[in-house]
């Protein structure tokens, strides 16, 4: 009986931990979003989950190498918009140019970095919840 119990509080335990994540994460976020400048291109925070991804250029966004930069390249944030109605349905949106990755300030260009990982958890929660809802439907044809 104390192992099923031991796994409950385990399980409520790691559940919890993800929503104080999630909420310090959403804070976090809000903040660079206006600090490094996204706001001027997306009006509204909420919108921000409206798109499919963002995406960096001219630094690494893999865990073994994160934040180095790509000689030569530019520091760019592109979003990734969707339009079902459209006839090409998909487009890439700059949200912010940087210029020569190697002239940013280190500091901006680690807050993009943060920015963007921050996005990707947020939005990994959100197509969470989405496919959860559609398994809802399953439940009656079972």
């Amino acid at each position: 009986m104390s192992s099923a119990l031991d796994r409950l509080k385990n399980l409520t335990n790691k559940i919890s931990s993800y929503e104080r994540a999630r909420k310090d994460n959403i804070e976090l976020l809000k903040n660079l979003y206006s600090e490094i400048g996204i706001d001027k291109k997306v009006d509204e925070f909420s919108e921000l989950f409206n798109f499919k991804a963002i995406n960096l250029s001219g630094a690494s966004l893999l865990s073994e190498s994160l934040g180095e930069i790509k000689e030569g390249k530019y520091l760019q944030i592109l979003a990734i918009g969707y339009d079902k109605d459209a006839i090409v349905k998909s487009k890439n949106i700059s949200l912010g140019y940087f210029g020569k990755v190697e002239n940013v300030d280190v500091n901006l260009k680690n807050k993009i970095v943060e920015f963007i990982i921050r996005f990707r958890f947020e939005k990994s929660f959100i197509t969470l919840e989405h496919y959860h809802g559609m398994l809802e439907s399953f439940k009656d044809n079972g």
